[in-house]
């Protein structure tokens, strides 16, 4: 299994994961997205990589005032967001691929980011790099060390990969990103591994 795995997982079923989502009454991300808000240029533009249906996470960065770009691999969860917010910018594609020629106040790629195999995580380092403005923070979740993971939805397989944290310190530094916060395994954020940079002026 590997990053296309997950991404079919996602254009099959992002409806179940959506009426799932829903239903959640905690929102245990808003302490990290209140750091990396605290990062951005107000009003700002932030570059959702992994998107979904604008839900709860681009929702709750419009209601901060800032303006959000989602790209999502999912038809069906672009649509959503587009029913959701029309008046936003939601792009249909693979983060894998993307050039869109344009620097972003900040870069977001949470529970998405993670779904990519190891040499395809490796790559999105540069592609972070060359679509943030100098300053922009940039927030992923990874897992707390080198593996992969086959986890269990909806009774399917759904792959997760993450390099060992010194490799994530190596790229971040590699592209001008310079590290805020991170946190392994956060009991306060449903256990999930953040990493919270800053992108720097260029070397």
């Amino acid at each position: 299994m590997g990053s296309d795995d997950a991404i079919d997982f996602y254009k099959r079923r992002a409806l179940d994961w959506v009426d799932d989502r829903s239903r959640q009454k905690a929102f245990f991300e808003k302490v990290w997205l209140d750091r990396f808000c605290a990062l951005a240029q107000p009003g700002g533009v932030i570059l959702d990589l992994g998107c979904g249906p604008g839900k709860p996470m681009a929702s709750y960065l419009l209601m901060q005032g800032f303006d959000v770009c989602g790209i999502d691999s999912s038809p069906a969860m672009i649509a959503l967001a587009r029913e959701n917010f029309p008046d936003r910018d939601w792009l249909l594609g693979d983060m894998r691929l993307l050039a869109l020629g344009r620097r972003f106040g900040g870069i977001l790629a949470w529970d998405s980011f993670f779904h990519l195999d190891f040499d395809d995580q490796r790559r999105m380092f540069p592609i972070f790099r060359v679509h943030a403005d100098i300053g922009a923070p940039l927030m992923f979740t990874s897992g707390a060390r080198h593996g992969e993971a086959i986890g269990s939805l909806y009774g399917e397989r759904l792959y997760h990969a993450s390099l060992a944290p010194d490799e994530y310190r190596a790229l971040l530094a590699a592209n001008d990103f310079q590290i805020v916060a991170e946190r392994m395994e956060d009991p306060a954020c449903g256990g999930h591994s953040i990493w919270l940079a800053r992108r720097m002026e260029d070397r």
